[in-house]
């Protein structure tokens, strides 16, 4: 007898809703038998959930790549101002020798 053990755990619990919506969401444009609007994806082909699963995953990383492309200024900036203040901080410290 095995005992299940789900580690599909949402990051946030808040979020449930809105991913089994964007699971929907990805059903419907992928155009898949209409079995999972019942809520029980059982009834699917491994196939199907796999093509639902992995549409998602490429939407959700197409999203943070837009993301972060569009924030590349910001962290640019900070990546930078970063450098600066660890740049003068060697200065302050001076040179290291080590002693012979």
């Amino acid at each position: 007898m095995s005992i299940r053990n789900n580690s599909n755990k949402l990051v946030n619990p808040m979020a449930r809703e809105a991913m089994d919506n964007f699971k929907l969401e990805v059903a419907q444009s992928l155009d898949i038998s209409n079995d999972y609007q019942s809520g029980y994806w059982g009834n699917m082909t491994s196939r199907e959930c796999g093509s639902v699963g992995g549409e998602m995953v490429k939407k959700m990383v197409e999203d943070y790549e837009n993301k972060i492309a569009n924030d590349t200024t910001t962290n640019y900036k900070q990546n930078s101002q970063t450098e600066q203040n660890n740049y003068n901080l060697k200065n302050k410290v001076g040179s290291f020798e080590p002693q012979q």
